[in-house]
């Protein structure tokens, strides 16, 4: 499922409220540990791609049991444009699991995809800043998460597993875990 996004600050409460209608779609209570993180991280992807590139987005989720609809070029509207909507293509680590760990099945995986072609860079911020831990928090929050090029662009993803309780004894997400950051935030552009 995707949801297109216009470079306006507004349109971060309404990916919120579209990832929160999907979630119940598919009996995920809104009050669900899941629900509540995945929201979260859809706020702090989104907002990313809306405050700092200033272009449009797509907003991916991939949900167990629900079927991907064809990606589509922010821009143009025309299917595909936009690169691939399987995450076994967008990150090969994703069929390896798949094919190893059942829970893998259930592993929710949101991307937000934008066309700038600038990495997601490491950004100090001091204690009183009210900005500038996105990537910091999705780093604690999701049991992976990464990005990789896309076209012109990129695609920022993360992953939550819904059958996970813990994070304990898990691969490390990428750039592994807060204690890497220390004082350092990160910011995508």
């Amino acid at each position: 499922m995707q949801l297109e996004i216009r470079p306006d600050p507004a349109e971060v409460g309404r990916a919120r409220r579209w990832a929160r209608s999907r979630l119940t779609g598919l009996g995920i209570g809104a009050d669900e540990p899941l629900a509540e993180t995945l929201v979260l991280l859809v706020s702090e992807l989104v907002t990313n791609a809306v405050v700092h590139t200033g272009r449009p987005a797509v907003l991916r989720l991939y949900l167990p049991g629900s079927a991907p609809e064809p990606a589509s070029d922010p821009a143009s509207g025309a299917p595909g444009a936009a690169g691939a909507t399987d995450p076994a293509t967008t990150d090969p680590a994703a069929s390896d699991r798949a094919a190893t760990d059942p829970a893998a099945a259930a592993t929710v995986r949101l991307e937000v995809a934008d066309t700038s072609s600038r990495a997601p860079v490491p950004r100090c911020v001091g204690g009183d800043a009210t900005g500038g831990r996105g990537l910091a928090l999705v780093d604690c929050l999701a049991d992976r998460w990464g990005w990789h090029a896309e076209g012109s662009g990129k695609s920022i993803w993360c992953e939550l597993d819904r059958c996970s309780q813990s994070r304990e004894g898990a691969p490390p997400a990428y750039g592994g875990g807060l204690s890497a950051y220390e004082d350092f935030a990160f910011e995508a552009v």
